[in-house]
């Protein structure tokens, strides 16, 4: 049976603050910059899911890309969009929201509701020019 990785776009907006207790002001300010502002700051993120799999004899799906869009609603967009990243959102409590710690969270969501198929890949993006990718560990 051939393998083939199916891939599914969700968008969110969400808001955070990159910032780590561990370091001083001045230097929160220096290492995240604006990201640092107390008053968070927001973005328009697009997240990719890749789930890869036998095609299935019967139906001719890795997975059904409906079905793929309403597991990554519930379990991730739902719970993210219109949110505050460091106060509303529990998989990403006290993680530092950066859109490689975001992109390691969601994985860890999804990755368990994807089944016969596998989660192969993860893209985040956070602006137009910078995104992320996560292959799982």
């Amino acid at each position: 049976m051939p393998i083939v990785t199916v891939t599914r776009r969700l968008r969110f907006n969400a808001a955070h603050r990159l910032h780590n207790p561990a370091l001083s002001d001045e230097e929160n300010a220096a290492v995240f910059g604006k990201c640092n502002n107390p008053n968070w700051h927001g973005h328009n993120y697009i997240l990719e899911v890749a789930v890869e799999g036998p095609v299935d004899e019967r139906t001719g799906y890795v997975i059904d890309l409906s079905k793929l869009k309403s597991i990554v609603q519930h379990e991730v967009i739902d719970r993210v969009d219109h949110r505050n990243l460091n106060i509303d959102v529990e998989f990403m409590r006290g993680v530092n929201p950066t859109a490689e710690n975001i992109v390691v969270a969601c994985w860890r969501v999804l990755e368990r509701h994807v089944a016969p198929g596998r989660l192969r890949r993860l893209r985040l993006w956070e602006t137009d020019n910078n995104y992320v990718e996560y292959e799982g560990a």
